[in-house]
C-alpha cells in the first residue's frame, strides 16, 4: 500500500473518530435538555398545584367569612324562624313579614295585644319569618337592616318587644328610614336594656345576620306566597280570611281556642314581653306612621285597610 492510501485511511479514520465524539456530544446535550424539560414541567405542575390549593384555601377562606350566622334559638326549616311564646303551645302561628310593609304593620299593631295574651297563656306560639320584598319593590335597604336588627335583639333576648316597637314606629313605605342604623339603635334605646346589651351594638352596626335575612328571604321568595303578611294558624292561611270569616282580633281568638279544645296550654317559658314596650300603643292607639289597627272589640277597621306587600311577577 503506497504512502498515499495510508493517508487517506488515516484521514478518514480521524474523521470518523471526530464525528462519533460529535454524536456523543449532541447526545448528551439532547439528554441533558430533555432533563431540564422535565424538571422545569414538574416544577411548573408543582406551582400549578400550588395556586390552585392555595385559591382553594382562600375560596374555603371566604365562604366561611360570609357563612350564615344565625340568631339564637331560631327554628323551623332551616332554622329560619324566629320562636315567641311557650315551645309547647298547642297552636303555632306562622307570620311572613317585611318591617317596612304597611299591611304587616297593621296587621302587627292591630292584633299585638290578642296574640300576647294567647302567648302569655300559653294558649299560642308566634314563630316569625322575616322577609325583603320591600327593598325589592321600593329601593332601599331598610327592610334587611331592620331584620337584622330584630334578629340581634333575639341575641339579646328581647326580639318581641324590639319586633313590635319598630313596627310602632314604622316610617312611611317610601321613608327608607330603617337603613340607617342610628334609627334602629335609637328605638333600641326605648327597649329595657336592649342597646346596652353586650355585642348588640356591634351586631347591629355590622350586619351580622344579614346572610341569615337574605336567606330567610329568599326562602319566602321561593316558598310559592305572595305577599307579606302572609299569616298561617296551624298551617292554614289566616289573612286577610279563614274560610268565609275575616280575620279579626276577636275571630283570631275563637279560632286558636277553637283549634286546643281538649289540649292543655303549654307550659314552657314564654319568651315573651310581660306587657307592651314603652312607645308601642295599646290596642285602639295608633302609632306614628301607622295604619289603622282594627278594633278589638268589633274586629272593623275605621279606615281603609292597607294593601298587603306583593312580591315582583316572575
Amino acid at each position: 500500500m503506497s504512502e498515499k492510501n495510508r493517508e487517506v485511511k488515516r484521514s478518514a479514520r480521524e474523521r470518523l473518530q471526530q464525528e462519533r465524539v460529535a454524536d456523543a456530544a449532541r447526545e448528551k446535550r439532547r439528554r441533558t435538555l430533555i432533563m431540564a424539560a422535565t424538571v422545569a414541567g414538574v416544577l411548573g405542575l408543582v406551582g400549578v398545584v400550588g395556586v390552585i390549593a392555595a385559591n382553594v384555601k382562600k375560596n374555603r377562606g371566604s365562604e366561611a367569612a360570609a357563612a350564615v350566622s344565625a340568631p339564637s334559638g331560631v327554628n323551623g326549616k332551616d332554622d329560619l324562624a324566629i320562636p315567641v311564646g311557650a315551645a309547647d303551645a298547642p297552636s303555632t302561628l306562622t307570620v311572613y313579614e317585611d318591617f317596612r310593609c304597611p299591611a304587616c304593620s297593621q296587621f302587627e299593631n292591630g292584633f299585638r295585644g290578642v296574640i300576647h295574651e294567647l302567648e302569655r297563656s300559653g294558649e299560642l306560639k308566634v314563630e316569625y319569618h322575616l322577609a325583603t320584598i320591600i327593598d325589592g319593590n321600593m329601593g332601599g335597604t331598610g327592610s334587611l337592616r331592620a331584620a337584622n336588627a330584630a334578629a340581634c335583639a333575639q341575641d339579646a333576648g328581647k326580639f318581641a318587644p324590639y319586633h313590635d316597637l319598630l313596627y310602632a314606629n314604622q316610617p312611611a313605605e317610601t321613608d327608607d328610614a330603617f337603613a340607617q342604623n342610628g334609627k334602629l339603635l335609637e328605638l333600641a334605646g326605648k327597649v329595657n336594656g336592649l342597646e346596652s346589651a353586650p355585642g348588640f351594638r356591634q351586631c347591629v352596626e355590622k350586619g351580622e345576620h344579614d346572610r341569615w335575612v337574605e336567606k330567610a328571604a329568599e326562602a319566602f321568595r321561593t316558598g310559592g306566597f305572595s305577599g307579606t303578611p302572609t299569616v298561617l294558624l296551624n298551617g292554614e292561611a289566616v289573612f286577610p280570611k279563614k274560610g268565609g270569616e275575616d280575620i279579626t282580633p276577636a275571630n283570631l281568638k275563637k279560632w286558636v281556642q277553637e283549634a286546643n279544645k281538649g289540649k292543655k296550654p303549654g307550659t314552657a317559658t314564654p319568651t315573651t314581653p310581660a306587657s307592651i314596650p314603652a312607645g308601642a300603643p295599646q290596642r285602639g292607639q295608633r302609632g306614628p306612621d301607622e295604619a289603622p289597627a282594627a278594633d278589638s272589640a268589633s274586629g272593623s277597621a275605621t279606615e281603609p285597610q292597607a294593601q298587603p306587600g306583593t312580591l315582583p311577577a316572575a
